[in-house]
């Protein structure tokens, strides 16, 4: 007869609580090895010991593996992957187990979702769940966070405007009874001077005509009083609704009560991330942004005042601090047409611009010119999937492949769309690139022939490759998940995350995924199906583009800025 299955977990609660005590019932039939202080070579009667880190360990290390892999997740994804294993070996085994990544994954995606979305065979599991705790603890609460500064900015402003009312009627009626004081002197030096004795009827016409001035400029002051006063209340009621109470007249003891309740209150922690604007530099609108340099150092902006800019984020404040305008001094001196696209790699930075040109950048040398590249059309995207080889897309509807070390570097142009091509991801052997045909192509670069070519009910925009997944974003909001594996491209899913307008821009990594929109938001999501939305933040105009580095968002807008978010230190 088989021994009877017990739910250990259920039992220990119970003894827990005191409803059961260990000698009793099934409890002290099937005790767990390392549990009741058993040897560890003791056997349940119902099932093989699980396996322990340790068989001759004390404490710890003599837990069952399941145990020590439970405890294990409960630590930070950090702490498991970098402390454990200085600890010693059998801990650091831990962070080896890819079921417990597996487990934690799940936890932090939530159980109606599916992740990752694409093939699961050789997944970075640490990695993803790194970057999902530390995404959470980031971004979680941020979008609210920045709509409530907004808010009060918003309602500071409208009190300072409703202050500045009274203000401005007690200047405009100052200035009317200093008029008045002016004319009613000179009136009665012009009657002292010029009026005749013989005409004393009309001089009390005068006079009562004066009075009536007079009197009714009387009454003038009053109604300002009047206005004084309801100025005042509108001003109590913003500043009521604000919570802001400035020192006025007689409310001194109610601003110190305040004061006391504000110093009462515990005092918020500062939120994870801060903010940098970078508003200077351009003169029209930023087109693209990218983060470069490693660790999200420097920036690079391009504009459609045909420039790009070189940020240093290092330097400490609000904002960034300009390093170069690429090509030299003056107003239009790095393209002759509007910046459209960025690409970097290592050192090579290039800008692709309406003029029809790819211009190379060193920034190991302060950003000097390095080469021209022409194209025949204006350049809409950009890819450097090697060290020294570019990628064009165009509006002549081509895909073209360069040699940046050569003088004459096109290597090949392929014409595999019937419109204008707008996005390209690529790795060392295939090209995918989007167009406004709404056709998705696939091109193995080592067989130079197109594998597949499929059709679409929308037209992409922007597009990410990264591992075995592509995530891109269409001109109606939506979001498109791509698996690639072995030369076959395989549509997923599709995901309405809340875009109501074209998607300018997305990143994916393992445990992330970034958005941005013409419809003014950015959004931070978990890349599981569908995804999870963590934060949504409202701008101001709408966001032509992102870039993410090392944890750094940086995002370029129609309000000719760029605004960066990282992590606070």
């Amino acid at each position: 007869m088989s021994e009877p299955c017990v739910d250990m977990e259920l039992e220990e609660a119970r003894v827990r609580r005191g409803e059961r005590t260990p000698e009793s019932g099934p409890l002290s039939e099937a005790p767990r090895p390392g549990w009741l202080g058993l040897s560890s070579g003791s056997r349940l009667p119902s099932a093989e010991p699980s396996p322990s880190p340790s068989a001759d360990g004390s404490g710890l290390l003599s837990l069952p593996w399941e145990m020590l892999a439970r405890i294990a997740s409960h630590l930070p994804a950090q702490c498991v992957v970098t402390v454990l294993p200085k600890v010693c070996h059998a801990l650091g085994d831990v962070g080896k187990d890819v079921t417990a990544w597996q487990l934690r994954a799940h936890r932090l995606t939530c159980t109606r979702t599916s992740f990752p979305v694409g093939p699961r065979d050789g997944f970075d599991w640490p990695t993803a769940c790194l970057e999902m705790e530390e995404l959470i603890a980031c971004w979680t609460g941020q979008g609210e966070r920045a709509a409530r500064e907004a808010e009060q900015a918003e309602r500071q402003r409208e009190l300072e405007r409703v202050q500045e009312r009274p203000r401005d009627r007690e200047a405009l009626a100052q200035e009317e009874i200093e008029e008045w004081e002016v004319e009613e002197i000179g009136v009665r030096a012009e009657g002292v001077r010029e009026l005749p004795l013989d005409r004393e009827g009309e001089a009390l016409m005068e006079d009562g005509e004066r009075a009536e001035r007079k009197e009714a400029a009387a009454e003038a002051l009053v109604e300002e009083d009047r206005d004084d006063e309801q100025g005042v209340l509108e001003a109590i009621e913003v500043e009521e609704r604000v919570g802001v109470l400035p020192d006025r007249d007689g409310q001194d003891d109610m601003g110190d009560r305040g004061d006391r309740a504000e110093s009462s209150r515990p005092a918020s922690p500062p939120p994870a991330l801060e903010r940098l604007s970078l508003p200077s530099g351009h003169i029209a609108e930023v087109n693209s942004v990218l983060l470069v340099g490693g660790e999200g150092a420097v920036c690079a902006s391009g504009s459609r005042d045909r420039n790009v800019n070189l940020w240093d984020l290092r330097e400490g404040g609000s904002t960034g601090k300009l390093l170069h305008t690429l090509g030299g001094q003056g107003l239009f001196s790095t393209h002759s047409g509007w910046v459209w696209c960025l690409a970097a790699r290592g050192p090579l930075l290039a800008s692709g611009s309406f003029d029809s040109t790819v211009r190379l950048w060193d920034l190991g040398a302060q950003g000097a010119e390095r080469g021209l590249i022409r194209a025949r059309a204006a350049v809409l995207c950009l890819g450097l999937p090697q060290q020294d080889v570019l990628l064009t897309g165009t509006y002549d509807k081509k895909v073209s492949i360069y040699d940046t070390r050569v003088s004459e570097p096109l290597v090949k142009s392929l014409r595999l769309h019937s419109n204008a091509v707008l996005c390209l991801a690529a790795d060392e052997q295939y090209i995918i690139s989007g167009s406004k045909d709404r056709t998705v192509v696939i091109y193995d670069r080592r067989a130079g022939k197109t594998l597949q070519k499929l059709q679409l009910s929308s037209y992409l925009l922007s597009m990410c490759y990264s591992g075995s997944e592509v995530w891109a974003g269409d001109n109606r909001g939506m979001l498109h998940a791509f698996s690639m594996q072995a030369g076959c491209f395989k549509p997923l899913s599709q995901f309405d995350v809340g875009h109501t307008s074209l998607v300018t821009g997305i990143h994916r990594s393992p445990g992330s995924l970034y958005t941005c929109s013409a419809d003014r938001t950015i959004k931070v999501h978990l890349p599981c199906a569908p995804p999870r939305t963590l934060c949504t933040l409202h701008h101001q105009a709408g966001v032509s583009g992102l870039s993410v580095e090392a944890g750094v968002l940086a995002i370029a807008s129609g309000e000719i800025s760029v605004e960066v978010w990282r992590v606070r230190k």
